[in-house]
């Protein structure tokens, strides 16, 4: 008896997640199919226009616009940025400067500090 080899799928949503794109703004056969780890694979390897152009001009999920932005998923929540942003946008928000984004900059910055202060205790450095 031979066992056949069957592939992972995936959500749309793990896979867009896996891709850093939002969902909502995938392709609609994208959003109503699953997706087989190869399919990823390939995408990942070879992104068709739709694709390089969500991760280009967004919008963006709210984790890649934390890290384009240099903050926490959980700041971007304290200034009331719950939306998908585009790219346009991160880089208006970055020109301005305003106060929040200044202090969850240095907020992050201060946490990354603090992690790598344990991390180096905890290896006895």
């Amino acid at each position: 008896m031979t066992s056949q080899k069957h592939s992972q799928t995936m959500k749309p949503a793990t896979a867009a997640k896996k891709l850093g794109v939002y969902l909502e703004a995938t392709p609609a056969e994208f959003q109503d199919g699953v997706v087989s780890r190869d399919e990823l694979n390939a995408l990942q390897a070879d992104p068709p226009v739709w694709l390089r152009e969500l991760r280009r001009d967004g919008p963006h999920p709210r984790p890649v616009v934390a890290d384009k932005l240099g903050v926490s998923i959980s700041g971007l929540a304290r200034a009331g940025i719950t939306e998908p942003l585009t790219t346009d946008q991160i880089v208006a928000l970055k020109e301005e400067q305003p106060g929040w984004l200044r202090r969850e900059r240095s907020t992050r910055a201060e946490a990354q500090r603090e992690a790598a202060r344990l991390k180096g205790e905890k290896s006895g450095t």
